[in-house]
């Protein structure tokens, strides 16, 4: 599709949160509420949205071993 001239194209991606609250639930309401306001942001401020990275709550630890 063709811009008009001097129309800047913005993307962008969402960064969608887990709370550790709701983290046993799978995804949950809140990451589904999450999804919506944030599109519903960027297609209000002309923001295009091309991925969508999700913090499931999981944390990497790494032990060490003395052997």
């Amino acid at each position: 599709m063709k811009q008009p001239y001097n129309t800047t194209i913005y993307n962008t991606a969402l960064y969608l949160r887990l709370s550790r609250d709701d983290e046993l639930q799978g995804e949950s309401g809140s990451i589904q509420t999450q999804r919506m306001m944030l599109r519903q942001y960027a297609a209000e401020h002309g923001l295009t949205v091309v991925d969508e990275y999700i913090d499931d709550g999981w944390s990497f630890e790494v032990q060490v071993s003395n052997d």
